[in-house]
């Protein structure tokens, strides 16, 4: 299964990124399977943790049926690294067009940070497959709804920054199609039943607002 092919079938199932900044290589088992049995399939270590490849590399060889990948990539040489590790997901603070072009080069998913329309136009132009709208405490559902007006049919947004069980809804109406979400479910040292429980939370505050 391609990176895209998975990448549409876990998005399908329930698209929230679980942001595991801080995460180290001794935590990653527990931590993953917590994220994975819950129902999470969508993992970020972002780089600026320790020995995030490491990490990295550990979630996928344990959990082949989810997108694992990185956050905070800033460079191409970062990319390949990534890729070396087995990671499938590129998600950026920034759009850069080299960082796309190299994450889709090696088929993987890339997920690049907007905060303008003209950033967002750039970033699907250079073949990104959704944008992150961070950080989402600038804004208001508002801006997802404004931009989606104008980007093409389609696009994906997911708002990062701030993202709670309680207030997915007013994103979700304004048309947000997915949310990373970081510290309200995972900090380093939290442990691994804590953090299932924040999990299911979540879960269970999105899956009533996708059937309402």
């Amino acid at each position: 299964m391609t990176a895209a092919e998975k990448f549409s079938s876990v998005f399908a199932k329930l698209p929230l990124i679980a942001i595991l900044r801080g995460l180290t290589a001794t935590e990653a088992p527990a931590i993953g399977d917590a994220l994975t049995s819950a129902g999470f399939g969508l993992l970020e270590v972002p780089l600026n943790s320790p020995d995030p490849l490491q990490s990295i590399a550990v979630l996928a060889k344990n959990h082949p049926a989810a997108l694992v990948g990185a956050g905070t990539v800033l460079t191409v040489d970062q990319v390949r690294d990534v890729h070396a590790a087995g990671g499938q997901l590129i998600i950026s603070p920034n759009f850069d067009a080299d960082v796309v072009a190299q994450a889709v080069n090696l088929g993987m998913i890339c997920l690049p940070g907007i905060a303008t329309p003209s950033e967002a136009f750039g970033a699907l132009a250079a073949g990104a497959h959704g944008l992150k709208l961070f950080p989402a405490e600038m804004f208001s559902p508002a801006v997802i709804r404004a931009m989606k007006a104008v980007l093409p049919p389609g696009t994906l947004m997911l708002p990062v920054g701030g993202i709670s069980p309680t207030n997915m809804a007013a994103w979700r109406d304004g048309g947000a199609d997915g949310f990373g979400i970081g510290s309200a479910l995972y900090k380093p040292g939290k442990p691994a039943g804590s953090v299932k429980e924040l999990a299911m939370q979540f879960i269970a505050s999105y899956e009533q607002l996708a059937r309402a």
